[in-house]
This record gives C-alpha cells, sequence and structure tokens, in this order.
C-alpha cells in the first residue's frame, strides 16, 4: 500500500497494492492495522454507501456538520470517476481549496476525506459503482450541500450536461455556507 498525500495534507490517496493474474485481480481495500500503521487513520467506521450513476451523472457537494460530520474512505468498484473534496474547514489554510483525483476500477486508488470536507463525484464512463465508508452515521438534520458548478469553486467536473438530483441543484452557494459549526 503507497499513502499519497494530495494539496491538502489531510486528504489523502491510497494506492493499495493489488494482485493481478489471469484471473483477475485481489486486493485488500481496508485493513484497519495497515491504515493506521500507513496512514495515520484510526477512525471506526460505521456506515457503507454504494451508488450506481450513469455518464455524466455529478453528486455533491455533500457534508454533514456537528457531531455527524463524516470522515469518508472512497473508492469505484465499477467504472471511471473524478472525485472531489473541498475543504470546509473555517480557519483552515485550504479553506475553499479543493483536490480533484481520478478514481477507477483500473487504478483502484482511494481517497480519504477527513471531516471537515464536502464531497462530490462525476462519472466519466457509462456507468459508476461507488463505494465509501464512513466514520458517522448518516443524519438529515446535520446534512448539508453546495451548489456543484459553484462560482467561487470553479471546480472543472469533466463532464458536459452534468446531470444532477433536483435537491443539489437547490443546494447553497459555497460563501452561503454555515460558519457556526465545528468538525
Amino acid at each position: 500500500m503507497k499513502v499519497i498525500q494530495t494539496e491538502i495534507k489531510e486528504v489523502l490517496v491510497i494506492v493499495p497494492d493489488v494482485f493481478n493474474d489471469e484471473r483477475g485481480y485481489f486486493y485488500e481495500s481496508f485493513n484497519s492495522k495497515r491504515y493506521l500503521e500507513q496512514a495515520g487513520l484510526d477512525f471506526n467506521f460505521v456506515q457503507d454507501n454504494i451508488s450506481k450513476s450513469k455518464k455524466g451523472t455529478v453528486r455533491g457537494l455533500h457534508y454533514q456538520v456537528g457531531e455527524f460530520a463524516q470522515g469518508k474512505l472512497c473508492k469505484v468498484v465499477l467504472g471511471k470517476v473524478i472525485d472531489v473534496a473541498v475543504d470546509i474547514r473555517f480557519g483552515s489554510p485550504t479553506f475553499g481549496k479543493y483536490v480533484s483525483v481520478e478514481l477507477s476500477e483500473e487504478n483502484q486508488n482511494q481517497i480519504w476525506l477527513p471531516p471537515g470536507f464536502a464531497h462530490g463525484f462525476s462519472v466519466l464512463s457509462d456507468e459508476a459503482v461507488f463505494m465509501y465508508k464512513c466514520t458517522a452515521l448518516y443524519s438529515k438534520k446535520d446534512e448539508r450541500a453546495i451548489i456543484f458548478n459553484d462560482e467561487d469553486l470553479g471546480i472543472d467536473w469533466q463532464v458536459v450536461n452534468p446531470q444532477v438530483s433536483e435537491k443539489d441543484l437547490l443546494a447553497k452557494k459555497f460563501k452561503e455556507i454555515e460558519k457556526d459549526f465545528n468538525f
């Protein structure tokens, strides 16, 4: 396993050891001991989520606040996506900056986003199956979102005519997010 620090030091790309042969491949997608020793990740994951999306779909930018703020370990099981993490920690030197990485079934890379980051992804392949482990349970009352195409963030989702849920289209602009919560 290789751990790569991104431009935002708390956001990590994890490259697992993948064993390929004529039958296919095998790799450990999570091992708490190794992730602690090699990546410093010491979290109790309490929820796994899986989504399947069509080409051009954009999901996000989602986050939760307070005691339900989520850290996420994300990967793609099928297809290819651009995964985005936006720093929404007020007072952080990278506040308002984002990291964008390609996750795919070919590269098997993962991305770790600690609490305090809004998260989203766009689908580049015909379809994608996206999976992520969460450090906190889903809480509707603590759920928040930032509009995916916010001009202040300027994220390149690498899709034409994005397909976005009605709920995500009603999300706040980045400059409108609450400033009175902790992660």
